[in-house]
């Protein structure tokens, strides 16, 4: 009879049996397999810095947006509505603060800015009005011969408001929003199309609209613009309209 030891059977070896085999073999295995889903370091940072282009190149676009927004000269985007520059302008007939009614086409011979705002909620709105009247010298220079704001807010509130605020720019009620929504000015703001948002047009003598400005769209909602941009960008258009 054999006396020969039978060899351990594989459930009898050691628990730690084949552990350094596998070790060694892990080792031997490239970096990026080492850990099951994991990615190569390099692939991970080269990510990063993808995500980080695509930012970047996000905020040049929204910064330099295109597609019917310009903001090139004064470097507030804008839209540009209708009636546009070439554009026969709609008539207006509305009262104002300054106890009379205001007609564009008389007298004749003006170059009117309108300027079409969000009301009596909108404070940087009327800071608007109140910076356009401190530069009313540099409006004229480029032909401005006078200003009309436009909100649908009853007259007796904006009487009240203009007092306040000091402001000698005549301002119309359009309580119906007839004018306004002639214009389309009631397209471009943050209250729907119940209330004007930020647009200035200039008319002509001839009555034709030489140069239009819509700052209160979406996505920025613009409602106050300094005039050194306001007249930079009223001065690029006005050019443009003469070519």
């Amino acid at each position: 009879m054999s006396t020969k030891t039978p060899k351990p059977s594989r459930r009898a070896r050691p628990a730690t049996a084949g552990r350094p085999e596998r070790r060694r073999a892990a080792a031997r295995r490239p970096a990026g397999r080492r850990r099951r889903g994991g990615l190569p370091g390099g692939v991970k940072v080269a990510g990063v810095v993808a995500l980080a282009v695509v930012a970047l190149l996000a905020v040049f676009l929204v910064a330099n947006r295109g597609g019917g927004r310009q903001g090139a000269a004064g470097r507030y985007a804008f839209q540009v509505g209708e009636p546009g520059p070439g554009a026969t302008a709609p008539p207006i007939k509305l009262a104002t603060t300054a106890g009379a009614t205001f007609d564009l086409g008389a007298p004749s011979g003006q170059t009117t800015l309108l300027y079409f705002q969000e009301g009596l909620g909108c404070q940087p709105c009327w800071d608007q009005l109140t910076d356009i009247q401190a530069n009313l010298d540099k409006y004229r220079v480029l032909g401005i011969s006078r200003v009309l704001s436009i909100t649908t807010d009853p007259l007796d509130a904006v009487r009240q408001k203009v007092a306040d605020e000091r402001i000698r720019i005549p301002v119309a009620s359009d309580p119906d929003l007839k004018v306004s929504r002639a214009y389309h000015a009631n397209r471009y703001g943050m209250m729907g199309a119940s209330r004007d948002g930020h647009s200035f047009i200039v008319v002509g003598p001839d009555g034709v609209i030489r140069w239009r400005a819509d700052y209160g769209g979406a996505p920025d909602y613009t409602m106050y613009v300094p005039s050194p941009s306001l007249l930079a960008d009223l001065r690029a258009g006005l050019a443009g309209s003469a070519n």
